[in-house]
C-alpha cells in the first residue's frame, strides 16, 4: 500500500468516491457504530483547490484511493460551510495556556479508510505521513470528531491527539470533540 500526497485530479476524484461511500447518510447505523463514518460532503472544486494549496495524504492500492486524510489550511475554513463554525471556534481556543493563534496549525479536514482496508494501520500511516510532510512548517494538527464516532475517537488518541475542547452543535443536535496533535 502506497502512502503519498495527492498528485492529480484523479486522486481528488478518488477521495470524493471514497467519501460518498462512507458518508453517514450512506452507511447503516450498525456499521456507523462499528466502523465509523464521515459527515462532510466536499465540493469537488473546493477540494481541488485545497489540494493545490497543500496536498492531502492518501493511501493507494494501485490507482485506487483506499484512504485519505485531508489537509485543510485555515484560509479554506470559509469554503466548507459545515466547517466554518469549527474554524471560528478554533480562533478562540487556547492550547497549553496560549492562544491557538500563536501556533502554526492546520486542520485535518476528514479521514477515511475504505472497507476491506481497515485494520491495516493505514490510519496511523497516513497521519505519520502528515507529520513527515508538514511537521517542519506546523506545530499543531487539529481536527474535530463526532462524540458518537467512538472508533475515530479511539484511533485519534492512539496516534497522539488529545482533546482540547468539546462543543454542542444545535443545528444537528450533536456533540463534537476538538483534538490536537502537538508535533513539538
Amino acid at each position: 500500500m502506497l502512502i503519498t500526497t495527492v498528485q492529480s485530479e484523479a486522486d481528488v476524484q478518488g477521495i470524493l468516491t471514497l467519501q460518498q461511500a462512507n458518508l453517514r447518510k450512506n452507511v447503516p447505523p450498525s456499521v456507523q457504530l462499528d466502523q465509523g463514518f464521515v459527515t462532510v460532503e466536499h465540493d469537488p472544486n473546493v477540494l481541488l483547490r485545497m489540494n493545490q494549496a497543500a496536498p492531502s495524504i492518501i493511501a493507494k492500492d494501485g490507482d485506487t484511493v483506499v484512504g485519505y486524510a485531508l489537509t485543510m489550511l485555515p484560509e479554506f475554513g470559509s469554503d466548507v460551510p459545515e466547517l466554518l463554525p469549527l474554524f471560528n471556534l478554533i480562533d478562540t481556543l487556547t492550547y497549553q495556556e496560549k492562544s491557538i493563534q500563536t501556533y502554526q496549525w492546520y486542520v485535518m479536514g476528514q479521514i477515511c479508510v475504505a472497507e476491506g482496508y481497515r485494520g491495516q494501520q493505514l490510519f496511523d500511516r497516513m497521519y505519520q505521513h502528515h507529520r513527515e510532510v508538514y511537521g517542519n512548517r506546523y506545530q499543531l494538527l487539529i481536527t474535530d470528531i463526532s462524540a458518537n464516532n467512538m472508533r475515530s475517537l479511539r484511533a485519534h488518541a492512539r496516534v497522539g491527539f488529545g482533546s482540547i475542547h468539546e462543543f454542542y452543535d444545535p443545528a444537528i443536535g450533536e456533540t463534537w470533540v476538538i483534538v490536537a496533535w502537538n508535533w513539538r
